[in-house]
């Protein structure tokens, strides 16, 4: 297990969900000092107040500005890279805003890191990277791309940089479950984009760990992902239906700008390469150089045998079982003490 006892840590875009989250858990773990670069001082004064943990310093800072990002990781140890665009539609709207941010604000994530020697450095990615059709997803596959050239061009760096793949964070800044929440208790009907849509299900607290399992286990370019099981939305939503024990119906409003049916969080090319961790994939980089002639005549036959890691084929929760999954979620459990349900009985 990854000490992080007297070691200094920061967080890009701490304060957001994933930022509290491992915050929290690592002032647990006797860190010496986490620092968090945001560039909202609003939220990190809200932050200050919540942890009041004297370790915990704040950054006003953008990725998007390298000298900012080089002063916040001088003398750190570890690099949580969390700061993102992450909202599909509005990447759509302004595409060179994402490539700013989850781009080039990544690659001075990178770069700093390196100048100031950092240990280890890990970049938060998303499925939404696999066979991406929309802007969010394609400036998170080239972050991803960015992180692994950082090994490619410096063979004898001493900052390893790996990647992190996961699903929807249930319960995040943003996401539909914390909605959902908000319609039921106005007493409104839930509003689908499409019921069949499919998505991995992942609690911040798997997201954290699978952080910690890239700061264990990371070589140079490694991506790691953690298997996961999906549910359809209409099936999420009918959970929390139950679970409020509520009369609501669902209304489909039709899919958003550039939604797919379904996501993947590894493709067969990279499950023909990646091995197998038990809870999770470690997927190594393809560190061939430019001399290409040598495999013209020898290919890699072996991502035939490989289907895409996709949540449309992977096990499937039943509702029942998502309900299950939600009341392990404590944020869900306070949703519903506040509505007057006993939540150890809720899914009775």
């Amino acid at each position: 297990m990854t000490t992080y006892a007297n070691k200094k840590i920061l967080v890009t875009g701490g304060t957001g969900s994933f930022g509290h989250t491992v915050t929290s858990k690592l002032l647990l773990r006797d860190a010496a000092e986490i620092r968090i670069l945001s560039r909202d001082e609003a939220k990190q004064d809200l932050m200050r107040h919540e942890i009041n943990d004297p370790r915990l310093r704040f950054y006003v800072g953008d990725v998007r500005d390298y000298e900012s990002v080089e002063r916040a990781t001088r003398d750190v140890d570890f690099v949580f890279h969390a700061a993102a665009l992450k909202q599909v539609p509005s990447c759509e709207f302004f595409p060179m805003e994402a490539v700013r941010t989850n781009v080039t604000g990544s690659e001075n994530v990178v770069r700093a890191s390196d100048q100031n020697g950092v240990k280890s450095l890990v970049c938060l990615s998303t499925d939404k990277a696999v066979y991406p059709v929309n802007a969010m997803g394609m400036s998170k596959a080239l972050m991803e791309k960015v992180a692994q050239s950082h090994g490619l061009n410096n063979p004898n760096a001493s900052t390893t940089v790996s990647c992190v793949r996961y699903g929807n964070v249930m319960y995040s800044r943003g996401s539909v479950i914390p909605l959902f929440i908000r319609q039921l208790k106005a007493g409104k009907n839930l509003t689908l984009t499409n019921p069949d849509m499919t998505r991995f299900m992942m609690s911040l607290a798997n997201s954290v760990d699978l952080v910690e399992f890239a700061f264990q286990n990371a070589q140079q370019g490694d991506l790691f992902v953690r298997k996961a099981q999906s549910c359809t939305i209409g099936d999420l939503a009918q959970a929390l239906i139950n679970l409020f024990r509520t009369k609501a119906e669902i209304e489909v409003i039709g899919t958003r700008h550039a939604e797919k049916l379904s996501e993947a969080l590894a493709t067969r090319e990279e499950l023909a390469r990646a091995q197998d961790m038990g809870e999770y994939f470690r997927v190594s980089a393809d560190n061939r150089d430019l001399n290409y002639s040598v495999y013209v005549d020898e290919g890699d036959i072996t991502q035939n045998r490989f289907e895409d890691y996709d949540s449309h084929t992977v096990e499937r929760m039943t509702v029942p079982e998502v309900e299950k999954l939600l009341l392990t979620l404590p944020e869900v459990r306070a949703e519903l003490a506040q509505a007057g349900i006993d939540w150890e009985s809720a899914s009775a």
